[in-house]
């Protein structure tokens, strides 16, 4: 029997206060989904080995949600790079890879799937413009914040005032790396070695993916902000790549942020 709780995405109270520009948001959890076993829940995972229905039931619900159809839900390929696409419509076609997108058009829902790495939502309210973003460490690294930033300008967005939430990803405590993963950070960014701290295993770090996000947000001219939530350890609530490896699970779900420009 399908899960009928409707889904209550996280909402930040920065974007929140968009609303009155017409912008609507939501961080989306597992709740509220039909998906079962390792998947249970609000997985919209296209490319996760669920059943392809429940994770069209998943969309559709996450879509109406937000005010809007399933077919005005705008996803890419994600490939962790830096690449970031104005759009203005759903792709015709397969999607592009990509994984950041920018739009000024009303009723187009832009999501993001992630299951670790950083979910990044902005709005400008003034421009009506509107961008989100998949920042793992190698997008983040590799500029896609920034590219984001510059799609939602060609559409008339000014960064100083853009606003950029960063949803639900893994926290430093759960984030331990090696040491190659520090030196290719350092190697680009000398002071980015704040970013880690020595972990309980001899040569290894814990990584702030977090607090590095924010940061380069906050450089690049943009006021930003985290949720601070958890997905490797609030198990209840989100989906993780890293508790699925650790635990040896075939695959993981994957959970759906979006932001959307309403009808005038």
């Amino acid at each position: 029997m399908l899960e009928t709780v409707r889904p209550e995405p996280i909402r930040s109270p920065v974007l929140d206060g968009h609303a009155q520009s017409g912008i609507q948001h939501g961080f989306f959890t597992r709740a509220g989904g039909v998906s079962e076993g390792i998947y249970r829940g609000l997985n919209a995972g296209q490319g996760s080995n669920d059943r392809a229905d429940h994770v069209a039931e998943n969309r559709r619900r996450i879509a109406r949600s937000l005010g809007t159809e399933q077919s005005r839900i705008v996803t890419v390929h994600q490939v962790h790079s830096a690449d970031a696409l104005v759009v203005d419509g759903p792709f015709p076609g397969d999607r592009p890879k990509a994984d950041a997108m920018a739009t000024d058009r009303p009723g187009l829902a832009l999501g993001v799937l992630t299951a670790d790495c950083g979910p990044v939502l902005f709005s400008d309210p003034l421009a009506r413009v509107i961008g989100a973003a998949h920042a793992g460490w190698k997008g983040a690294l590799g500029g896609v914040l920034e590219a984001t930033i510059e799609a939602m300008e060609r559409l008339g967005a000014r960064r100083e005032r853009i606003k950029a939430v960063l949803g639900p990803s893994i926290s430093q405590a759960s984030y331990e790396v090696g040491p190659e993963f520090r030196e290719r950070f350092v190697a680009v960014e000398p002071g980015s070695s704040a970013y880690f701290v020595p972990s309980a295993t001899e040569g290894r770090h814990m990584f702030d993916l977090e607090a590095y996000t924010v940061e380069r947000l906050n450089r690049a001219g943009v006021e930003a902000s985290a949720l601070g939530r958890c997905t490797y350890r609030e198990e209840e609530n989100f989906y993780s790549y890293r508790r699925s490896v650790h635990r040896s699970e075939p695959d993981y779900g994957r959970q759906m942020s979006a932001i959307i420009l309403e009808d005038n």
